[in-house]
């Protein structure tokens, strides 16, 4: 399949154009700014398939906003209409075609001759309104506040905000691209209007989210990334970044038994860290009545003992870093870990809480010897 992409070098197109590079049943053909409006027809005769995404929103001229928009798409539908066979196209509009400005009418003009192609030739017609796209590559000062804020943010530069009450309805971009790949697909219908999914935040909420991705280098409290607007806002602010800004450092605790080191704190699910331990160290002897751990040898031999701090059970076993095997602590019971191997010996370990100083939940209790 021959895909056309116009605007193939913008943020939109990029993104699009790196999904299709893994896709070996796929040949991208390209159109940007740089190629000559009299390569259009050509690229048209040779597609199977068009994401129209080229366009004017911030030009010197306004009158510029008609020849961008409006006039390139009818070169596009007109050459669909010479080369008399039905292709479908996929156009990113803009939620500004309902408003009364330049662009918005300029947009809106294109999607009229888009429909009307559909209703002349039976082509289908794929219109996006698209809100304020997100994501990696998008370009800092220019027509996005998210790519403003992050590449400010990220890079220790200030950031205007002019009213943090101001609403912001968002798009991401990866979500905008699945999109086109289920049309492309057959998986999702809609034609000529396609909904996107989209996020309802605040430009000052918005700020406060990314600069808490910055702080957390520091406080090593980790947003809740894993979902929604937050994993898009992270991944978007983490494009961003500079290669030298790539490696950061934590603490790390030294002594005679060996290093502990914390990695990375949760807001409700605890916090990661390591250990390492010189052989025959012996570390913890203390128990929990709520804090829970799961410890995971990644080298060296360990020995780890139990006893129940009221009936006095007691239970030990052995584990080394050729086993993946993880071993949980548990509340009601001093636990201890030794090293018996002759090497160093690393080990990962997860708390279901962060480490609260004022109340550590954590009481000395020798483990001793099995009776």
């Amino acid at each position: 399949m021959k895909i056309l992409i116009t605007g193939a070098n913008g943020f939109i197109g990029r993104n699009l154009v790196s999904h299709f590079s893994v896709k070996s049943d796929v040949e991208v053909l390209s159109f940007t700014r740089n190629d000559s409006i009299a390569s259009l027809p050509g690229l048209i005769d040779q597609a199977d398939f068009v994401f129209h995404l080229a366009g004017i929103n911030r030009p010197l001229d306004p009158q510029d906003f008609q020849k961008g928009n409006t006039d390139l798409t009818g070169i596009l539908c007109d050459a669909i209409r010479k080369r008399g066979q039905s292709v479908p196209v996929v156009y990113t509009s803009s939620t500004q075609a309902s408003l009364d400005n330049p662009y918005g009418s300029s947009k809106l003009g294109a999607e009229q001759l888009l429909i009307d192609l559909q209703n002349e030739t039976g082509s289908p017609v794929h219109i996006f309104r698209l809100p304020n796209v997100f994501g990696k590559w998008a370009r800092p000062n220019y027509n996005s506040a998210v790519a403003t804020f992050c590449h400010n943010i990220a890079h220790g530069l200030p950031i205007t905000i002019n009213d943090p009450s101001s609403s912001l309805k968002l798009t991401y971009i990866d979500d905008v691209v699945r999109c086109f790949m289920d049309v492309l697909e057959g998986r999702r219908k809609g034609s000529p209007y396609v909904e996107v999914p989209h996020y309802d935040t605040t430009v000052g909420a918005l700020a406060e989210q990314l600069e808490s991705f910055r702080d957390s280098r520091d406080t090593m409290i980790s947003e809740r990334v894993g979902t929604g607007l937050c994993r898009a806002l992270y991944s978007t602010y983490l494009s961003y970044l500079s290669p030298d800004q790539f490696t950061y450092e934590v603490p790390r605790h030294v002594d005679p038994r060996g290093a502990f080191v914390e990695m990375l704190k949760t807001k409700d699910s605890g916090q990661f860290s390591y250990f390492t331990a010189h052989p025959g160290i012996t570390r913890g002897g203390h128990y929990h009545h709520s804090k829970t751990e799961k410890f995971l040898v990644i080298k060296g031999t360990a020995c780890f003992r139990f006893r129940h701090i009221v009936s006095g059970e007691f239970y030990e076993l052995t584990t080394t870093g050729e086993r993946s095997e993880i071993v949980e602590t548990v509340p009601g019971w001093t636990h201890d870990i030794t090293n018996i191997g002759t090497d160093e010996m690393i080990v990962m370990l997860w708390a279901n809480e962060i480490f609260d100083r004022a109340a550590p939940d954590t009481y000395a209790l020798p483990v001793g010897t099995e009776a």
